[in-house]
């Protein structure tokens, strides 16, 4: 993965009043969550971030590990969840997870898709249905993007995520999950028409020459 740094303050003053003030300050309500639990819950770390620093993160569709440094206290977390508003859009919260080099982490890893199909060479239409597969594994061991190559995949087929496997990785997306697709469209039924005729009339000369 990426590896990125961003800055951040603790927090003690809680709560909505002092989270909305964070805000018009350009800062967001941050937590950060660790092996630390109180009756078997995890324990969070509240600071804040400034905006233009989570915006690196947040707005990108790359996965990062990141460094986070907390009044000068250095942390390695990824991003755990965001929370928007749900009118405008605005980011309100970021949760974040602290990881080490031995405990593995699940993560959704975006999906990049090798090659051109033969589907779409006969006129059909690549469907994605998700962009990102959840897997399991040391935080160091999580690749940027999973690759997978669609250059065989034919009209009406699909691909399924218990059809991949990647070393290092445990799968944790439901294998009948289906990660992309051929679509049929009129272009590849006039295009399949077609080659149906020139075989008919192919096979057709060939008999008359007989």
């Amino acid at each position: 993965m990426k590896e990125i740094k961003i800055s951040g303050q603790k927090r003690t003053d809680l709560g909505k009043k002092a989270s909305k003030l964070l805000r018009k300050e350009g800062l967001i309500p941050c937590n950060l969550y660790g092996e630390n639990r109180v009756d078997g819950k995890p324990v969070a770390f509240s600071f804040s971030s400034p905006m233009a620093e989570l915006r690196k993160i947040v707005y990108t569709p790359h996965i990062y590990v990141i460094e986070l440094i907390i009044d000068g206290e250095r942390h390695t977390a990824v991003m755990k969840e965001l929370q928007f508003h749900p009118v405008t859009d605005a980011l309100l919260h970021v949760d974040f997870y602290e990881v080490n080099d031995q405990k593995p982490i699940v993560m959704g890893v975006p999906v990049k898709l090798i090659g051109l199909a033969q589907g779409v060479r006969d006129g059909g239409r690549m469907n994605m249905s998700i962009r990102k597969i959840n897997v399991r594994a040391p935080y160091q061991q999580i690749p940027e993007h999973l690759d997978i190559d669609v250059t065989k995949l034919t009209l009406g087929k699909s691909i399924k995520v218990g059809e991949l496997s990647f070393e290092g990785l445990e799968m944790i997306t439901p294998s009948e999950v289906v990660v992309c697709s051929i679509k049929t469209t009129r272009n590849s039924i006039a295009s399949s028409v077609e080659q149906e005729s020139e075989e008919e009339s192919s096979a057709e000369e060939k008999s008359n020459e007989e």
